[in-house]
């Protein structure tokens, strides 16, 4: 929404008219076709290229792409053509399955060559009409448009999260890791299962990250980003009950782990994608090795930044990584009614 919002002065001039105005077609449907998805994207990477921000988080692309989230909607805006079918795509809203509690969430993105036009209003009255006015809306950037915008339709700021970033030909602490942990790489069909456990029980009151299924798991390890050379587990020698429920003798106990990322592009930048840690690890410095253990990997990649995404109300969370030379760049904010 950040990069969606409508401009209050239409950067097609002075005058442009309004969508209320103009032949436009409204569209709510399921899963996309091919067509549809590739518009979209499309969509996407225009508003990226003018905004500087991506408008849909990693969650939204891959449902685009792979399908999945059988509940989620799409909603679709197309200045129609002469013959009323073929006009150009001007907005997009996706909208996840309704959380029993919060109820659903979304994004929206609208082309920059049809902001200042009401586009981005019509998209979101359409959203909380589907939604039945319970919608959490992300806007990444934190645009005053996009504030604008939730404003006028009676959504207030519910969340925010913020993306940290830090030098990294800069100095690095060595990582020490607790006693008796050590660090292995992560082993596809081998370690998901694992991973999934210890993902849930550490991000257990995460609204997203805690609620990762194997397909969600799958998914990422089919992007062209994925490595797991760059995907680091911190494991204790123990005993753990094995797949026939007799105790296994000699097995690794997964404890933590640090999922990195880089971004591809014309100046690649590595992410502190995910780090976890086991409840009963907390307050050992876990966090802190397995965090910089990532971020020597990816300064060994060559690569000059490292971003992280960090809720702003996890305050212990944001001091350890102000400590580790990570200062706010950007925030994302959560609307709500």
């Amino acid at each position: 929404m950040a990069s969606v919002a409508d401009d209050p002065m239409p950067r097609l001039g002075i005058g442009s008219p309004n969508v209320r105005d103009m032949n436009t077609h409204v569209e709510i449907q399921g899963r996309l076709g091919d067509d549809q998805v590739a518009a979209v994207l499309a969509l996407v990477e225009a508003a990226t290229e003018a905004d500087g921000v991506r408008p849909l988080n990693e969650h939204v692309l891959l449902h685009l792409r792979y399908g999945g989230d059988p509940g989620a909607r799409a909603v679709l805006i197309r200045m129609d053509g002469e013959d009323g079918e073929d006009g150009q795509l001007a907005g997009f809203a996706h909208l996840d399955p309704a959380d029993p509690v919060e109820g659903p969430s979304g994004e929206l993105v609208v082309h920059p060559a049809f902001r200042g036009r009401g586009v981005g209003r019509r998209l979101l009255e359409a959203a909380l009409t589907e939604s039945g006015g319970r919608l959490r809306l992300w806007a990444h950037g934190d645009h005053p448009g996009a504030s604008r915008l939730a404003a006028s339709l009676g959504l207030a700021r519910a969340r925010s999260l913020w993306q940290m970033r830090r030098s990294l030909p800069a100095p690095l602490p060595a990582a020490k890791l607790p006693e008796g942990v050590r660090l292995r790489t992560f082993e596809p069909e081998r370690d998901e299962e694992a991973w999934l456990a210890l993902n849930a029980l550490a991000f257990a009151t995460h609204p997203e990250q805690g609620a990762w299924t194997l397909e969600d798991l799958k998914r990422r390890e089919q992007e062209p980003w994925f490595d797991p050379a760059g995907f680091f587990l911190a494991v204790r020698p123990g005993v753990t009950e094995g797949d026939d429920g007799h105790d296994g003798q000699g097995r690794d106990r997964l404890v933590g782990f640090h999922w990195t990322k880089v971004h591809g592009g014309d100046e690649p930048i590595g992410e502190v994608y995910v780090v976890g840690v086991s409840p009963d690890e907390r307050g050992t410095g876990l966090g802190r090795a397995l965090t910089l253990a990532g971020l020597a990997h990816l300064r060994s990649l060559g690569l000059a930044q490292a971003m992280l995404y960090v809720d702003e109300e996890n305050v212990p969370a944001i001091r350890l990584y102000e400590s580790l030379g990570f200062t706010r760049w950007n925030t994302d904010v959560m609307y709500s009614r």
